[in-house]
């Protein structure tokens, strides 16, 4: 199942230079639109490039992919930067990945209920069941060289930063914010 979020979303990512659009309705086009573009900051939001089902329905100016699910249907909508997609193409493909710089992925909107993962590892086949599930409210999340990730927590119960999946190549911070939500 885990791999399953990320196949989409690495299917959502490679589709970006095919400039397809699915048929969806236009005022379910533009929520699930506008949903994906809240991931994020809106000065990104607004120039990011938009995919929907593995399928680019606006095409973006400023480096950014935005989906309105991480996996299909849960609503947890996310916004990245190429560095977080080749992660997320990685793990989809249970390949080997090494950050050779900083990457960034928005999820201002939180994870919805249900949504969350392992904290340890991408792959736990019934996440909702594991011992370190965790479901993150709003957060943004940061791709380093795994050595800079020394010294800071696994735990996320401390209300700050903490890292996800230390023990594998896809570790990353996640960083808890308030928007005023």
């Amino acid at each position: 199942m885990i791999k399953s979020i990320f196949a989409t979303s690495i299917m959502s990512l490679a589709v970006l230079a095919a400039g397809t659009s699915p048929a969806l309705a236009g005022g379910e086009k533009d929520k699930l639109i506008a949903h994906a573009r809240a991931a994020a900051p809106a000065t990104i939001g607004a120039g990011a490039t938009i995919v929907i089902d593995g399928e680019v329905v606006v095409e973006g100016d400023n480096g950014w992919t935005c989906m309105p699910d991480t996996m299909p249907g849960d609503r947890a909508a996310i916004c990245v930067d190429a560095l977080w997609g080749e992660m997320m193409a990685a793990v989809g493909a249970q390949a080997p990945f090494k950050a050779d710089g900083i990457g960034i992925s928005y999820m201002l909107l939180g994870e919805p209920e249900g949504s969350g993962v392992s904290n340890s590892t991408p792959y736990h086949e019934h996440p909702q069941s594991a011992d370190d599930y965790v479901e993150t409210g709003p957060h943004l999340m940061i791709i380093v060289p795994k050595e800079m990730l020394e010294g800071i927590t696994t735990d996320p119960s401390t209300g700050g930063p903490y890292v996800m999946w230390k023990d594998t190549d896809y570790a990353h911070i996640m960083i808890p914010v308030d928007n005023g939500q």
